[in-house]
């Protein structure tokens, strides 16, 4: 089965970015997956995508620190399925600093790879995109993009700057039918985020339950971790014809954080 729309979806091979790609996998879209590890797991992931949801799903890899590598990655798209018409940039890294002490190697990798690799894949996808006439860019920001943490500098700039780029990137394609907009979660149980919880509870003598309420949770009023199917399927609905006026602006899916 070919589907009549594209989506590429960076950072795509665990956490929100899969469940990003499957749920488009899941709406009948082409998608691609990517990470910069090209293992024979990250193929099996998009062949398994494939076989479930009866779609085209291929893995391209890119280092999303490398501005020409996420220009290439855009391009690849377009030579395997003809277009791009959705655009999600998920690529992210994190690292927790006081500024003083904060690695300058450190800041540069989060900014190269949460701000400015959506800058290199936005302006290769924009030709394509006016091109046919349509186009959905979703940029995954956070609830740092909206308010700060303490020790997150790189990472609170980098999601304020996705929230800027948004804006712009769709005042300027506001009458090309192309429209841009950020989903900002709070704290959201992934693989990465589950690692950490049993050092949370060392370091704070506290049981799994105690730590991931009052610690990790401390901010988000429902005390419950946003799922990532949950932003799988904001990220669906922006990219469906529900969401064509939606330009320019962010969906909180983040249990009440920014309410605050």
């Amino acid at each position: 089965m070919t589907a009549t729309r594209t989506a590429i979806v960076t950072g795509s091979t665990s956490g929100i970015g899969l469940a990003i790609a499957e749920a488009f996998a899941r709406d009948g879209m082409n998608v691609v997956i990517n990470s910069f590890s090209d293992t024979p797991a990250d193929h099996a992931i998009a062949e398994r995508l494939s076989k479930e949801h009866k779609a085209e799903v291929v893995y391209i890899k890119a280092d999303m620190s490398k501005a020409a590598e996420c220009r290439a990655l855009v391009a690849r798209a377009a030579e395997e399925f003809g277009t791009v018409d959705v655009l999600v940039n998920n690529a992210g890294i994190q690292h927790v600093a006081p500024v003083e002490d904060f690695p300058t190697e450190k800041w540069d990798a989060i900014i190269a790879i949460n701000l400015t690799s959506a800058f290199h894949t936005t302006a290769a996808a924009i030709p394509l995109m006016k091109k046919a006439g349509s186009g959905r860019i979703i940029n995954i920001a956070s609830a740092h993009g909206l308010v700060a943490s303490a020790y997150k500098s790189a990472y609170v700039s980098a999601k304020h700057g996705i929230m800027g780029l948004t804006k712009t990137v769709a005042l300027e394609l506001a009458q090309d039918k192309i429209t841009c907009n950020a989903i900002c979660p709070g704290y959201v149980l992934t693989p990465l985020v589950e690692a950490q919880i049993p050092d949370q509870m060392k370091a704070h003598n506290m049981d799994r339950e105690t730590v991931i309420r009052e610690v990790m949770l401390d901010r988000q009023p429902t005390k419950e971790f946003v799922t990532v199917e949950q932003i799988a399927a904001t990220a669906v609905f922006l990219a469906s014809p529900a969401a064509s006026q939606i330009n320019g602006t962010h969906i909180s899916v983040d249990g009440g954080w920014t309410a605050q």
